[in-house]
């Protein structure tokens, strides 16, 4: 088979990981409750680990708290197809749709890359509860790329 038929199999979840260790350290403030446990190109499996804090009255799961997972979640997606120049990715919008009442668990975000463009990535989220079959929210999220430039390579001429 000709050498271009190779599939690129995008970033694991260790290199992922490393890579916001190093440029997004902050998002582990308060203790390490998103772990990524699947990666790959288009594709990724992180898990928000319950904690007191993510918890509303009424024993179920906060919105934000499922808003950011999705989000981190979609994030984790895009570094692992682009590799480092991924990281400079921003959230330009989400929508998510909350179905049913997680119970006060982890939650699993399983996310594949809809549509990854020039300047655009479009990712969609489904949030279980861990154990459940059932979703209990559904996101899509648009991100704005790095433009090459930004990203340390040479402008086009």
């Amino acid at each position: 088979m000709p050498g271009n038929d190779r599939v690129w199999s995008g970033l694991d979840a260790a290199q992922v990981e490393a890579l916001i260790g190093r440029h997004f350290p902050q998002i582990h403030v308060g203790g390490r409750a998103m772990l990524i446990e699947e990666a790959g190109a288009q594709r990724a499996r992180v898990r928000l680990k319950k904690q007191e804090r993510h918890l509303r009255p009424g024993g179920t799961v906060s919105g934000p708290t499922m808003f950011t997972l999705a989000d981190f979640s979609v994030y984790v997606a895009i570094i692992a197809t682009l590799g480092e120049a991924g990281i400079a990715a921003v959230t330009t919008n989400l929508n998510i749709n909350f179905l049913a009442k997680p119970e006060p668990r982890d939650l699993i975000a399983v996310v594949r890359l809809i549509r990854l463009g020039r300047r655009l990535a479009v990712g969609e989220a489904q949030l279980f509860s861990e154990g459940a079959a059932d979703m209990v929210a559904h996101a899509i999220a648009t991100y704005a790329l790095p433009s090459p430039s930004a990203s340390g390579a040479a402008p086009s001429r």
